[in-house]
């Protein structure tokens, strides 16, 4: 955050930050197992979720807008960010309207919930954290969506069951 030169650049270099106290959520979840504090467990699984599937797909192409300075590539993460929010909104109006559960299963939290379109949630989710960087003008925002997207690759193949939490 030192290294920012301007304040537009600020949001995309909190993004280690933000996901540090998404780990830090996580974190004390594990605490919570088994039945140590239902409350404090149904608590820290909404707030997990809430970074985990309503902050991401919304923040990150916001962050990466901000810093371009350049009219194509700034319209472009204009119109991706437009399409992550969908998947934001929508993944937000599940947490209000269904429940989320986090189980621990296989040494992994997994967490339950009844979903509908995922493959289209997961679409338009990814195309905000993950391809939104790699239009960047920016070699540390691409590098980031490179990183990213093989994170959520090997993530997938090796721990599909969890992949959210890992």
């Amino acid at each position: 955050m030192r290294r920012t030169r301007t304040t537009a650049e600020l949001p995309f270099a909190l993004i280690p930050a933000m996901f540090g106290v998404q780990q830090v959520i996580e974190g004390a979840l594990w605490l919570t197992f088994p039945d140590k504090a239902p409350l404090l467990n149904v608590v820290l699984t909404y707030a997990y979720f809430v970074f985990s599937h309503v902050f991401w797909p919304i923040y990150v192409p916001f962050a990466v807008m901000l810093i371009e300075g350049t009219n194509w590539r700034r319209k472009t993460a204009m119109a991706i960010a437009v399409a992550s929010d969908m998947a934001g909104l929508y993944l937000s109006y599940a947490l209000i309207t269904q429940p989320i559960v986090a189980r621990v299963v296989g040494h992994h939290i997994t967490y339950v919930s009844p979903h509908f379109y995922g493959v289209a949630v997961m679409a338009l989710y990814l195309l905000g954290t993950c391809v939104s960087p790699l239009f960047s003008s920016h070699r540390m925002a691409r590098a980031f969506g490179v990183a990213a997207s093989i994170s959520f690759v090997a993530a997938y193949i090796f721990f599909a069951m969890w992949f959210i939490s890992v």
